[in-house]
């Protein structure tokens, strides 16, 4: 048998491939015949990239600053140029419109009624030079935005307490005279009034509108003045119009009254119980005071609405028709007489807080169309 030939080696790689090889590993080609290291190439693709100086000199913003930055454009971006709170809330005065079915016309009937009264009562709306300022405050609000990403991290708070007033300054002067706000109620819009007497602007355009008998309005039913707000419980109401009715009926002013009362969308208020205890307050005040339900010379008007209770004292009830806007353009009609045996004129406050209690669950609708659309109220 003839021995068997082993194979030749391998001859090394031409000086092509072993230059590429190097070239591949970042050094420089090497001698002909040379493997370049492997390790070479391996450790220059898993060495990561360095952070740049830029990105690691800028400092995150706290997530706080942009919840709160969005806060601040969604009330640049509302309707009317105002800004504030968007629902009835305590502390708030303004007009309770009650509609037809239809809230956003009532709101735009609202505006133009009430803007073009407000302006022969008050005069044009003055925005001041806020409006001509506004791009310079918002350049400076943005460098000092730059100027803050700059800060250390202990400075953060500062900043976003500062940011903060910034933007309640800047709302507080963008709101509007009248400002639609979300009433809580179906069939029912609150009109927020900044620098208007609400009752004295009511008093007028009812005043005015039965003097002419034109109609001005085709969804707004009734507008009612609201001077003042409070939790819709028995124990803050009495407090709080224990205070409230002082320029009315506070010794040594007196006057004859009678209490109205609606709730929408509250139960646990009892309408009796409420009439009674507002009453007493008012005698407390003065017992002089007197009720009557024929035609009182104030009506104190309750309008609770959920957890808020809102409260008015207005003048010319029956005569406007219980400020029914719809009802005080027509031809005058006598009011139906009321039962002479339940309330004499001589009546004092505690004798009559029966009588009051009864006409009060008796009394009829104002509308029978507002009737119909407020079909969320509960007595």
């Amino acid at each position: 048998m003839t021995p068997s030939r082993r194979r030749p080696a391998l001859a090394p790689p031409p000086p092509e491939q072993g230059s590429l090889v190097a070239v591949l590993a970042g050094g420089s080609p090497g001698p002909p015949g040379s493997w370049a290291p492997m390790a070479a190439v391996e450790a220059t693709t898993a060495t990561p990239a360095a952070p740049s100086a830029s990105s690691s000199s800028r400092k995150r913003r706290p997530k706080a600053q942009y919840l709160q930055g969005g806060a601040a454009k969604r009330a640049r971006g509302r309707p009317g140029g105002g800004g504030g709170a968007r629902q009835l809330e305590l502390g708030m005065s303004g007009i309770l419109i009650t509609c037809n079915m239809n809230e956003r016309k009532c709101v735009a009937e609202a505006y133009s009624l009430l803007g073009e009264y407000g302006e022969l009562l008050y005069g044009p709306e003055q925005f001041t030079d806020q409006d001509e300022d506004r791009s310079s405050e918002k350049e400076e609000e943005e460098e000092e935005e730059e100027e803050e990403e700059e800060e250390d991290d202990d400075d953060a708070e500062a900043a976003l307490k500062k940011e903060v007033d910034q933007i309640r300054t800047s709302t507080e002067q963008r709101q509007r005279r009248f400002q639609s706000v979300e009433s809580g109620a179906n069939n029912v819009v609150f009109i927020r009034t900044l620098g208007v007497e609400p009752d004295k602007l009511v008093h007028h355009i009812l005043n005015d509108m039965h003097v002419t008998k034109k109609k001005k309005t085709r969804v707004i039913l009734r507008m009612l003045p609201v001077l003042g707000t409070c939790k819709a419980f028995m124990e803050d109401m009495k407090r709080y119009s224990e205070t409230f009715f002082e320029p009315w009926f506070k010794s040594p002013l007196k006057g004859t009254f009678q209490i109205v009362y609606k709730a929408r969308n509250n139960s646990h208020l009892n309408r009796v119980r409420v009439i009674n205890e507002l009453a007493g307050v008012v005698g407390h005040l003065n017992p002089e005071n007197k009720v009557d339900l024929s035609n009182p010379e104030f009506t104190i008007v309750v309008e609770v609405i959920k957890n808020i209770c809102c409260l008015s004292v207005v003048k010319d009830y029956v005569l406007f028709r219980k400020y029914n806007l719809q009802e005080v353009v027509k031809g005058v009609q006598e009011d139906r007489p009321e039962d002479a045996s339940k309330v004499s004129p001589d009546a004092s406050v505690e004798s009559a807080k029966p009588a009051t209690e009864e006409a009060e669950n008796k009394e009829e609708p104002e509308d029978k169309t507002e009737a119909k659309a407020n079909d969320n109220h509960v007595d």
